[in-house]
Protein backbone atom coordinates (compact mmCIF):
# COMPACT_ATOMS: atom_id res chain seq x y z
CA UNK A 1 0.00 0.00 0.00
CA UNK A 2 1.35 3.44 -0.94
CA UNK A 3 2.19 5.95 1.78
CA UNK A 4 -0.80 8.12 2.63
CA UNK A 5 0.64 11.61 2.23
CA UNK A 6 -2.81 13.16 1.80
CA UNK A 7 -5.94 12.52 3.87
CA UNK A 8 -9.28 13.75 2.52
CA UNK A 9 -12.33 13.84 4.80
CA UNK A 10 -16.05 13.68 4.30
CA UNK A 11 -17.91 16.11 6.62
CA UNK A 12 -21.36 14.76 7.56
CA UNK A 13 -21.12 11.91 10.10
CA UNK A 14 -17.32 12.12 9.90
CA UNK A 15 -16.16 15.55 11.10
CA UNK A 16 -19.54 17.08 11.95
CA UNK A 17 -22.75 15.45 13.10
CA UNK A 18 -26.44 16.36 12.87
CA UNK A 19 -27.98 19.07 14.98
CA UNK A 20 -30.89 16.71 15.51
CA UNK A 21 -33.11 19.23 17.35
CA UNK A 22 -32.92 21.60 14.37
CA UNK A 23 -33.23 18.89 11.73
CA UNK A 24 -36.24 17.34 13.41
CA UNK A 25 -38.03 20.66 14.07
CA UNK A 26 -41.02 19.61 11.88
CA UNK A 27 -41.76 16.87 14.44
CA UNK A 28 -43.08 17.44 17.96
CA UNK A 29 -40.19 17.23 20.45
CA UNK A 30 -41.65 14.14 22.13
CA UNK A 31 -41.47 12.26 18.79
CA UNK A 32 -37.73 12.84 18.31
CA UNK A 33 -35.70 9.60 18.25
CA UNK A 34 -32.92 9.07 20.79
CA UNK A 35 -29.32 8.94 19.52
CA UNK A 36 -29.48 5.12 19.74
CA UNK A 37 -32.68 5.04 17.65
CA UNK A 38 -31.18 7.53 15.16
CA UNK A 39 -28.06 5.37 14.73
CA UNK A 40 -30.18 2.22 14.30
CA UNK A 41 -32.05 4.03 11.48
CA UNK A 42 -28.71 5.07 10.01
CA UNK A 43 -27.44 1.46 9.98
CA UNK A 44 -30.65 0.24 8.36
CA UNK A 45 -30.65 3.01 5.72
CA UNK A 46 -26.97 2.50 4.86
CA UNK A 47 -27.48 -1.23 4.26
CA UNK A 48 -30.54 -0.57 2.06
CA UNK A 49 -28.96 2.36 0.20
CA UNK A 50 -25.66 0.52 -0.45
CA UNK A 51 -27.54 -2.48 -1.79
CA UNK A 52 -29.56 -0.26 -4.13
CA UNK A 53 -26.42 1.52 -5.36
CA UNK A 54 -24.72 -1.84 -5.96
CA UNK A 55 -27.57 -3.00 -8.18
CA UNK A 56 -28.13 0.38 -9.83
CA UNK A 57 -31.60 0.64 -8.29
CA UNK A 58 -31.68 3.76 -6.13
CA UNK A 59 -35.09 5.39 -6.51
CA UNK A 60 -34.58 7.97 -3.75
CA UNK A 61 -31.78 9.76 -1.93
CA UNK A 62 -30.27 8.50 1.31
CA UNK A 63 -32.13 10.97 3.52
CA UNK A 64 -35.48 10.40 1.80
CA UNK A 65 -35.12 6.72 2.73
CA UNK A 66 -33.90 7.52 6.26
CA UNK A 67 -36.81 9.86 7.04
CA UNK A 68 -39.33 7.48 5.45
CA UNK A 69 -38.17 4.81 7.92
CA UNK A 70 -38.27 7.32 10.78
CA UNK A 71 -41.85 8.42 10.05
CA UNK A 72 -43.01 4.85 9.42
CA UNK A 73 -41.58 3.79 12.79
CA UNK A 74 -43.55 6.63 14.39
CA UNK A 75 -46.68 5.57 12.49
CA UNK A 76 -46.81 9.09 11.10
CA UNK A 77 -45.78 8.96 7.43
CA UNK A 78 -46.62 12.33 5.87
CA UNK A 79 -45.06 13.41 2.57
CA UNK A 80 -45.01 17.11 3.50
CA UNK A 81 -43.28 16.44 6.83
CA UNK A 82 -40.81 14.08 5.13
CA UNK A 83 -39.97 16.75 2.52
CA UNK A 84 -39.27 19.29 5.27
CA UNK A 85 -37.11 16.81 7.20
CA UNK A 86 -35.08 16.01 4.06
CA UNK A 87 -34.68 19.72 3.31
CA UNK A 88 -33.43 20.37 6.85
CA UNK A 89 -30.93 17.52 6.56
CA UNK A 90 -29.56 18.90 3.29
CA UNK A 91 -28.71 22.27 4.84
CA UNK A 92 -25.04 22.42 5.81
CA UNK A 93 -25.86 24.76 8.69
CA UNK A 94 -27.71 21.92 10.46
CA UNK A 95 -24.52 19.83 10.63
CA UNK A 96 -22.69 21.62 13.43
CA UNK A 97 -22.23 19.06 16.22
CA UNK A 98 -18.59 18.12 16.77
CA UNK A 99 -17.29 15.27 18.91
CA UNK A 100 -14.90 16.25 21.73
CA UNK A 101 -11.23 16.21 20.72
CA UNK A 102 -11.92 16.66 16.98
CA UNK A 103 -9.63 19.64 16.48
CA UNK A 104 -6.86 18.22 18.68
CA UNK A 105 -6.83 14.92 16.75
CA UNK A 106 -6.88 16.70 13.36
CA UNK A 107 -3.88 18.75 14.54
CA UNK A 108 -2.03 15.51 15.36
CA UNK A 109 -2.91 13.88 12.03
CA UNK A 110 -1.80 16.91 10.05
CA UNK A 111 1.68 16.76 11.53
CA UNK A 112 2.30 13.88 9.11
CA UNK A 113 -0.37 14.31 6.41
CA UNK A 114 -1.80 17.13 4.30
CA UNK A 115 -5.55 17.36 5.07
CA UNK A 116 -8.47 18.31 2.82
CA UNK A 117 -12.27 17.95 2.61
CA UNK A 118 -14.57 16.49 -0.07
CA UNK A 119 -18.25 16.90 0.79
CA UNK A 120 -21.62 16.46 -0.90
CA UNK A 121 -23.09 19.72 0.35
CA UNK A 122 -24.96 22.88 -0.58
CA UNK A 123 -22.01 25.15 -1.40
CA UNK A 124 -21.76 26.36 2.22
CA UNK A 125 -19.74 23.66 3.98
CA UNK A 126 -16.66 25.91 4.23
CA UNK A 127 -18.67 28.42 6.33
CA UNK A 128 -19.91 25.66 8.66
CA UNK A 129 -16.41 24.26 9.17
CA UNK A 130 -15.24 27.82 9.89
CA UNK A 131 -18.05 28.37 12.41
CA UNK A 132 -17.12 25.09 14.11
CA UNK A 133 -13.49 26.25 14.33
CA UNK A 134 -11.79 23.60 12.19
CA UNK A 135 -11.73 24.94 8.60
CA UNK A 136 -8.10 26.07 8.99
CA UNK A 137 -7.06 22.41 9.53
CA UNK A 138 -7.65 21.80 5.81
CA UNK A 139 -5.56 22.96 2.88
CA UNK A 140 -8.56 22.70 0.54
CA UNK A 141 -12.33 22.23 0.81
CA UNK A 142 -14.18 20.71 -2.16
CA UNK A 143 -17.99 21.12 -2.00
CA UNK A 144 -20.27 19.40 -4.53
CA UNK A 145 -22.58 22.44 -4.41
CA UNK A 146 -19.75 24.46 -6.00
CA UNK A 147 -18.12 21.74 -8.16
CA UNK A 148 -21.39 20.53 -9.70
CA UNK A 149 -20.64 16.82 -9.19
CA UNK A 150 -21.51 14.69 -6.17
CA UNK A 151 -19.71 11.66 -4.77
CA UNK A 152 -19.41 8.89 -5.90
CA UNK A 153 -18.79 10.63 -9.27
CA UNK A 154 -15.02 10.54 -9.93
CA UNK A 155 -15.02 14.20 -11.07
CA UNK A 156 -15.40 15.58 -7.51
CA UNK A 157 -12.47 13.46 -6.29
CA UNK A 158 -10.38 14.59 -9.27
CA UNK A 159 -11.10 18.27 -8.56
CA UNK A 160 -10.02 17.78 -4.93
CA UNK A 161 -6.85 15.90 -5.86
CA UNK A 162 -5.89 18.65 -8.32
CA UNK A 163 -6.51 21.35 -5.70
CA UNK A 164 -4.02 19.57 -3.41
CA UNK A 165 -1.54 18.63 -6.13
CA UNK A 166 -2.05 15.11 -4.81
CA UNK A 167 -1.45 11.76 -6.43
CA UNK A 168 -4.53 9.52 -5.96
CA UNK A 169 -2.34 6.54 -5.00
CA UNK A 170 -0.87 8.53 -2.09
CA UNK A 171 -4.27 9.73 -0.92
CA UNK A 172 -6.74 8.32 1.60
CA UNK A 173 -10.44 9.18 1.73
CA UNK A 174 -12.35 8.95 5.02
CA UNK A 175 -16.16 8.85 4.81
CA UNK A 176 -19.17 7.10 6.29
CA UNK A 177 -21.21 5.58 3.41
CA UNK A 178 -19.73 2.55 1.62
CA UNK A 179 -21.41 3.04 -1.78
CA UNK A 180 -20.73 6.79 -1.92
CA UNK A 181 -17.49 7.40 -0.04
CA UNK A 182 -15.56 4.13 -0.09
CA UNK A 183 -16.50 2.99 -3.60
CA UNK A 184 -16.27 6.54 -5.00
CA UNK A 185 -12.76 7.06 -3.64
CA UNK A 186 -11.56 3.61 -4.72
CA UNK A 187 -12.89 4.21 -8.25
CA UNK A 188 -10.92 7.47 -8.31
CA UNK A 189 -7.73 5.52 -7.51
CA UNK A 190 -7.56 6.55 -3.85
CA UNK A 191 -7.28 4.42 -0.75
CA UNK A 192 -10.31 4.54 1.54
CA UNK A 193 -11.44 3.84 5.09
CA UNK A 194 -14.99 3.95 6.46
CA UNK A 195 -15.71 6.27 9.38
CA UNK A 196 -18.31 4.10 11.07
CA UNK A 197 -19.53 5.72 14.31
CA UNK A 198 -22.98 4.09 14.00
CA UNK A 199 -21.43 0.65 13.41
CA UNK A 200 -23.20 -0.01 10.09
CA UNK A 201 -20.21 -1.95 8.73
CA UNK A 202 -19.01 -3.82 11.85
CA UNK A 203 -19.86 -7.20 10.35
CA UNK A 204 -18.06 -6.54 7.07
CA UNK A 205 -14.43 -7.12 6.13
CA UNK A 206 -13.75 -3.50 5.25
CA UNK A 207 -11.16 -1.03 6.56
CA UNK A 208 -13.09 0.99 9.15
CA UNK A 209 -12.62 3.15 12.23
CA UNK A 210 -15.16 4.45 14.75
CA UNK A 211 -13.38 7.65 15.86
CA UNK A 212 -10.73 10.15 14.77
CA UNK A 213 -8.44 8.83 17.53
CA UNK A 214 -8.78 5.34 16.02
CA UNK A 215 -8.03 6.82 12.57
CA UNK A 216 -4.87 8.45 13.92
CA UNK A 217 -3.69 5.05 15.24
CA UNK A 218 -4.71 3.33 11.98
CA UNK A 219 -2.65 5.84 9.95
CA UNK A 220 0.45 5.06 12.03
CA UNK A 221 0.34 1.34 11.16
Amino acid sequence: MATQRFVFFDVGNTLLFPNRARMLAPLAADRHPTLEQWQALERRTKRQFDQGMQHGKVDHGFWWTFHTHLLNDLGALDNGVRDRLVENTQQSANWDQMLPGTRETLEKIRQDHALAVISNADGKIDAVLRRCGISDCFASITDSGIVGHEKPHPAIFEVALRAMGADAAESLYVGDVYSVDYVGARNAGMQAVLFDVAGAYREQELPRVESLAELETWLQK
